[in-house]
């Protein structure tokens, strides 16, 4: 499966990175990774690069990493439509004290107009 990969540098998406980088390598997925702008992330891009490429090492796996300028819900969408992605995964999901989930606003982008399957990893 072809999996596109977002991730914003908050702790849900570099724990989406491991999962999603420990079943690629389980089942031979074929990953790319998405550095999106995410402002409420205190971590630079650089520092999100760096871990993800730390997290890959570790896992024996090879994936390229691309940084996604502009929107990035709209972009993961767009790229996922126009390099027929399998699926988009991302990192996401708190639960309220009332038990639902709430989601960041790239991932609830991404979950309302993907044409393609989406993976929240929570």
């Amino acid at each position: 499966m072809k999996v596109l990969l977002g991730i914003g540098g908050s702790d849900d998406s570099i724990r989406a990175l491991e999962h999603v980088v420990e079943r690629s390598v389980d089942v031979g997925d074929e990953l790319t990774v998405a550095i999106v702008e995410n402002p409420q992330s205190e971590r630079s891009r650089d520092e999100i690069e760096d871990i993800a490429k730390g997290v890959l090492s570790e896992a024996g796996l090879s994936a390229p990493i691309r940084h996604v300028e502009g929107h990035a819900g709209s972009e993961l969408v767009d790229i996922a439509d126009r390099e027929s992605f399998d699926e988009i995964a991302l990192g996401g999901g708190q639960t309220s004290p009332m038990g639902k989930i709430n989601v960041g606003s790239i991932a609830e982008f991404v979950l309302l107009n993907a044409k393609t399957s989406v993976r929240l990893v929570r």
